[in-house]
């Protein structure tokens, strides 16, 4: 992994410094909450539901906020939700999230530290902490919650916030509908043990945010502050970070180091510029030196993205690996291009396809030989009963998966 955000290094007011990278969609009390940022150390927090056991490239851009903030000298809290997640937040969601067990849940959140510790610094004045609402969401008397927190929201407000909107149409479960209040008390909870005055995520979050600073503003009469994000989203509005195989991970278990630098290598140029503002600690002249070029030199500056997420995420060792890789791939170098094994008794190209994971499925790996995107060393496969020769099976051979993804095979 990355090294740890160790000094305080932005003298300016970070909220210029997220809006020139393009970090900023929508901030509550603007004004007010752009003197506190540049005036004071502010805590402030961002939170993160373990529905998994590794965060992903989404995840990633809020790791790289809570740097930003931390630089600048304001202190994260992050959050991880043991107690929100036995629920599952609908927002973005058309259907419900499977209710995972208390023995999941620990599982993941605890995957979850380890992955974003060596972002940002755990010493100092402005040191990081860990916090699980699990600890004062599940001890909850719930008719208490309801007269203490419930009175303080409008069902009919809340039927308006887009994080219940989708999923009005297939039916809205009352165990979703409570998500909102739980994380209003998050932010309650987190202001009145810490000081905590600004949430801060995704702006699919928006109205889980807001009602948590109106909560606080409500009940404790208090200032308290929302920031959202932009999503990380491709230039024709799709979410980035999912693949064939399905989300890009940072657990190098479940996305290798390889795979995680070659998503980046191969994102669209009209991409490249917003991910190194976005996903880089590059400062905007270099990046405007870098994505300058609107033709083939744009290649070099992913492979440079590539390198330098690769390099945060899982480490200077494994991105130079990574990119040797990609090189000997590109180059013909089997000896150092990402490898494979098979079974010796797997020989339909078919079947190899789907054994090393290069398709999802058996079906897209046909579809695949069928729309001529398969070779195997310099032959193109065209027919889905192809097999590898015994010659190739002995010597072991490059299969080819379009231009940009070639793996050396060995059957044993």
């Amino acid at each position: 992994m990355g090294k740890k955000n160790t000094a305080v290094t932005i003298k300016r007011n970070i909220m210029d410094v997220l809006r020139e990278r393009g970090f900023i969609k929508q901030v509550v009390f603007e004004e007010d909450l752009y003197k506190l940022l540049g005036s004071r150390s502010t805590t402030f927090y961002i939170g993160f539901d373990p529905t998994a056991d590794s965060l992903h490239v989404g995840h990633f851009l809020q790791l790289i906020v809570m740097s930003w903030m931390q630089k600048a000298g304001h202190k994260p809290i992050i959050l991880v939700g043991g107690g929100t997640g036995m629920v599952g937040d609908p927002s973005g969601r058309t259907d419900l999230r499977a209710v995972m067990t208390a023995d999941t849940v620990r599982h993941n959140v605890e995957c979850f530290k380890k992955q974003m510790a060596p972002f940002l610094s755990f010493e100092g004045d402005n040191a990081a902490i860990f916090v699980d609402n699990a600890d004062w969401l599940l001890s909850l008397n719930y008719v208490e919650f309801l007269r203490d927190i419930g009175v303080h929201f409008s069902v009919n407000k809340m039927l308006t916030a887009e994080c219940f909107k989708s999923r009005m149409e297939k039916g809205l479960s009352f165990l979703e509908f409570n998500y909102m209040l739980m994380q209003a008390y998050d932010f309650l909870v987190l202001n009145q043990r810490y000081g905590c005055k600004l949430e801060c995520g995704g702006d699919d979050q928006w109205s889980n945010i807001l009602a948590g600073a109106d909560l606080i503003r409500r009940k404790e009469q208090k200032d308290a502050y929302a920031m959202t994000f932009q999503l990380l989203t491709t230039s024709d509005g799709r979410k980035m970070g999912k693949t064939q195989r399905g989300a890009v991970w940072l657990d190098a278990a479940k996305t290798s180091p390889y795979d995680f630098f070659q998503y980046w290598r191969n994102i669209d140029d009209a991409d490249t510029e917003k991910c190194f503002k976005l996903l880089t600690f590059l400062d905007l002249a270099e990046i405007a030196g870098l994505t300058a070029y609107k033709d083939e030199r744009m290649n070099a500056a992913k492979v440079r993205l590539a390198y330098e997420l690769t390099k945060l995420v899982h480490g200077e060792a494994a991105a130079n690996d990574a990119k040797a890789q990609a090189e000997a791939a590109f180059g013909g170098d089997a000896e150092n291009m990402p490898s494979a094994k098979i079974d010796k008794a797997t020989v339909r190209v078919a079947d190899i396809l789907f054994a090393t994971g290069l398709a999802p499925s058996k079906a897209e790996a046909k579809r695949l030989i069928l729309g001529g995107g398969i070779s195997v060393n310099d032959d193109k496969i065209t027919s889905i009963d192809a097999e590898i020769t015994k010659e190739q099976q002995a010597a072991g051979f490059v299969l080819h998966k379009g231009k940009k993804v070639h793996v050396a095979v060995t059957a044993e």
